[in-house]
């Protein structure tokens, strides 16, 4: 019943590779590109935001939960101990991840850090309107 007063994570709608059908209906191909290296970026989207990735892979983490410095810091771990120490990453997503081929809308209002690893290529198109 609370409205939320920033958008988080659970927000975002990837759809993995939508049909041709759909892209053509948006009018994707007439929309302005964009563009990035890899690297991490902090952005604050002050408007919903439809992007159709033509290549590239991303990774979302929100505000206060800031991207690792290196997804595998230890390339040879020793196992210490028996305990389940490594299955605690894996029950709540702390990121949302999309690439090429994926429509993605980005909800207005989400302050967030993209973890590029592979250069972004994409149309995007912004919707002022936004609720």
């Amino acid at each position: 019943m609370a409205v939320e007063s920033t958008a988080s994570l659970r927000n975002i709608i990837v759809e993995r590779n939508p049909p041709e059908s759909k892209l053509s209906e948006l009018g994707i191909k007439s929309w302005p590109k964009w563009g990035c290296p890899p690297g991490k970026y902090q952005l604050k989207f002050e408007a919903q935001e439809t992007c159709y990735l033509l290549r590239g892979r991303v990774k979302v983490y929100p505000k206060g939960s800031p991207a690792p410095p290196n997804p595998n810091p230890n390339p040879n771990p020793t196992p210490s101990s028996s305990s389940s120490s490594s299955s605690s990453s894996s029950s709540v997503a702390k990121f949302v991840e999309f690439g090429a081929g994926d429509l993605v809308v980005i909800p207005k209002g989400l302050s967030c850090t993209w973890d590029v690893s592979v250069a972004v290529d994409k149309y995007y198109k912004f919707d002022d309107a936004s609720n």
